[in-house]
């Protein structure tokens, strides 16, 4: 069992975060229906994949999504509108094995990705900086990292605004041209 598992098995699960707006919560089944809309939407996957996801791949996303925890004690949480309750996207740190050049080594990957029913509100930003702040406070990371497909110029703005930094322009993901950015943890 890896330290993250044990201290996930330790402390009882995922945590649930809170801003103002938002909840972050473990990703449950009962989620399939809204992230897999969501995963189907071309503006959503128009700078990740650029072709929409299917039932099939969504679910396979819901279950790596829930397995992280398990297996590393991180992941990724759904992020839900307080005030309506609705589902909002996804957001955490994930090991994805990436095969990228260069390789992002062991260094958590955060991630997001939200609905474009609320693009432009800010929601990223808290979102993403909620989880960095329990990153600061619940693991002994030194950093994170993110990937982007370099026109994604929206996802890269959040990433400065919390810290990131880019560390290389010229990396190659799936044969594509990829922007890898990282950001050190204050300690």
């Amino acid at each position: 069992m890896s330290a993250g598992s044990a201290a996930y098995f330790a402390a009882g699960g995922p945590p649930i975060l809170e801003t103002e707006r938002l909840i972050l919560r473990p990703h449950g089944t009962e989620d399939f229906d809204d992230l897999a809309a969501m995963w189907a939407d071309p503006e959503v996957v128009r700078y990740i994949s650029g072709v929409p996801s299917t039932a099939e791949a969504s679910w396979s996303r819901l279950l790596r999504y829930i397995g992280h925890w398990q297996a590393l004690g991180f992941g990724y949480w759904a992020v839900i509108l307080r005030d309506t309750g609705a589902y909002a996207g996804d957001v955490g740190f994930a090991d994805y094995k990436r095969m990228i050049e260069p390789d992002l080594g062991a260094v958590p990957e955060a991630g997001w990705v939200l609905s474009p029913a609320v693009h432009g509100r800010g929601i990223a930003t808290e979102a993403v900086r909620c989880i960095h702040h329990w990153a600061e406070a619940q693991t002994k990371w030194a950093r994170t990292c993110c990937i982007f497909d370099p026109d994604h110029k929206v996802s890269q703005k959040v990433a400065v605004k919390l810290g990131y930094h880019t560390v290389s322009d010229t990396a190659l993901y799936n044969e594509k041209p990829t922007l890898v950015m990282q950001r050190d943890i204050p300690r």
